[in-house]
């Protein structure tokens, strides 16, 4: 029913202020999850889904992100002549194909809704998927691939969900569920970081979405919502008044990398994820807990 996705928006021109001072001079998004920045990790989730157009939108001290996603002609030589031939070729499966990649700046921190309208023209009228780096998934099918696959049967917009504690919900986008058809669900309200005490849920909008071109409407006349931003869930209730929503109940682990304890968690669990590394790590890891105690 729905139109293949072939785009993502990806937004990069966060300041990272909560990682200071690792990130006064490096982007948060190049921070690495056992030895790959956090960007990479979520441009390999699109790419596995089948995304060939990742579409960036940067800001000021950002251009190391334009640079980790284009060749290093000293640095790959360097490794062909010293015979490193298994890492060149991690460097080369990771980048993406010439005219694959396109940047925009977001001139004003004026809020993650007024970043995505920043991409309106990159995207072309395309229905696309809208990932935040932030947010790192872990487990099964790829998250993105997941959404695909029920926007290919449903149609509309697609917002992958987690369960939050009902303390934390202040922290998030939250939805209104109705009813439930396998792993996805109607979505039939969502507010903006709601307290505890009026949150329709605990289920958050967990960072990855499908979204109708016809959000670039909202989003141009959307004012300041929660923390004095554009908001991209005020624009998707908007939207949400003349468009389906649905929510799928990812089957996965999510980390939100802009928290320290969630970012030093993915790192725990994505090397303990990689055989070449878990058993070492593991002995690693029992040798800090036991002096920690």
């Amino acid at each position: 029913m729905g139109a293949s996705i072939k785009k993502a928006v990806f937004p990069v021109a966060g300041l990272g202020t909560r990682f200071l001072p690792a990130t006064k001079a490096m982007p948060k998004e190049m921070l690495t999850v056992v030895d790959r920045p956090v960007i990479q990790w979520v441009v390999d989730e699109a790419r596995e889904a089948g995304i060939e157009h990742f579409i960036f939108v940067t800001g000021r001290n950002k251009g190391v992100i334009e640079d980790h996603f284009d060749k290093q002609f000293e640095l790959e030589q360097t490794l062909r002549d010293r015979g490193k031939l298994s890492e060149l070729a991690v460097l080369e499966a990771d980048l993406p194909a010439a005219g694959q990649t396109s940047f925009t700046r977001q001139q004003q921190p004026l809020g993650l809704g007024h970043a995505v309208w920043c991409a309106r023209e990159l995207v072309s009228g395309q229905p696309f998927a809208l990932l935040l780096p932030d947010m790192l998934v872990e487990g099964g099918a790829g998250c993105l691939k997941q959404m695909i696959e029920a926007h290919d049967r449903l149609g509309g917009n697609i917002i992958a969900l987690a369960e939050v504690p009902p303390q934390d919900t202040g922290a998030y986008g939250i939805v209104e569920v109705g009813e439930a058809s396998g792993n996805t669900f109607e979505i039939t309200g969502m507010v903006e970081k709601p307290a505890p005490d009026v949150a329709p849920s605990n289920l958050m909008i967990m960072g990855r979405y499908i979204l109708q071109p016809e959000i670039f409407g909202h989003l141009e006349t959307q004012e300041k919502g929660a923390s004095g931003e554009i908001q991209i869930t005020d624009a998707m209730a908007a939207l949400h008044k003349e468009q389906k929503f649905h929510g799928i109940n990812y089957e996965g682990r999510t980390y939100d990398c802009g928290d320290k304890i969630g970012f030093l968690s993915a790192n725990v669990a994505f090397a303990l994820n990689r055989p070449d590394l878990r058993d070492a790590f593991m002995r690693a890891l029992d040798e800090v807990l036991k002096s920690a105690r």
